[in-house]
């Protein structure tokens, strides 16, 4: 929040008003942690007997504070923002499928090209591990801070993409397949599942976009022996400009990641 919030907004979260969306909580907090006047207001704006329960926690957290472990450096705090540990078994399992794909590209000369197959769903499950409750251990602290939701769900999907898309430009290099048909199938399904994510949840998105590639692509073209035609040479410029609306959509639906916690 880059200019002051009203004195309603501030009424309405110091009484807890179900009607102020998260969004919007989180801006008014994020801002009373550099304001001086607006916490001055907020604290007019509290009954009596929230401000002897503010002391009462307030005590009690110093208490626990003190005689509690040393508070994470930054480094680790930054970490978390951009990575989390239950990624990393997803991400090396992408990596040794990836791996077997391209060997068995390199030695089944009759089959078609499993990289290329394989590509546009590669980061999919690093994108699906990395904001769900039934993944992320630590996911009901992040979920209650300023940085929860769309901040820290794109976060983490640079972090899976900085993780795959090397490791598919080493199989694409290894295998001769053609490096924008990899990468462009791959950034148009990640965004499509960030943007089927704000209706159903990312880890459902990515789970039921995946099994719909597998069932309408991957399998009848192994069937088939032939690459289908989303994945021949002239379909580069389809996937670029399906990339391209998918993020414009995507932009347009960003309000729906304030209630994101709700469906993962």
């Amino acid at each position: 929040m880059t200019r002051h919030p009203t004195l309603t907004v501030i009424d309405r979260y110091a009484t807890a008003d179900p009607g102020l969306d998260e969004a919007t909580v989180w801006s008014v907090e994020v801002h009373l942690e550099d304001c001086a006047d607006c916490r001055a207001r907020l604290a007019g704006s509290t009954t009596p007997q929230s401000r002897a329960l503010i002391d009462r926690v307030a005590t009690g957290l110093d208490r626990e504070i003190s005689a509690g472990p040393v508070p994470a450096g930054r480094a680790r705090q930054l970490r978390y923002r951009w990575m989390t540990v239950v990624l990393l078994p997803w991400l090396v399992m992408t990596g040794a499928v990836l791996g077997c794909a391209a060997l068995l590209t390199i030695l089944e000369t009759g089959l078609p090209s499993l990289v290329l197959l394989l590509a546009p769903v590669a980061p999919l499950p690093g994108v699906a591990a990395a904001w769900s409750r039934r993944t992320d251990p630590c996911w009901e602290l992040i979920a209650g801070t300023p940085a929860a939701g769309l901040t820290m769900v794109l976060r983490r999907t640079v972090a899976a993409l900085v993780l795959v898309i090397p490791a598919l430009v080493a199989v694409g290099a290894g295998t001769g397949a053609s490096l924008a048909l990899m990468l462009l199938p791959c950034l148009a399904f990640t965004v499509a599942t960030l943007l089927l994510g704000t209706l159903v949840g990312v880890r459902r998105a990515a789970v039921g976009l995946a099994a719909s590639w597998t069932l309408a692509v991957v399998l009848p073209s192994l069937a088939t022996a032939r690459l289908p035609v989303l994945l021949q040479a002239d379909s580069a410029g389809l996937w670029a400009l399906t990339t391209v609306l998918l993020a414009g959509w995507a932009t347009t639906r960003a309000g729906s990641f304030r209630r994101l916690s709700n469906s993962n």
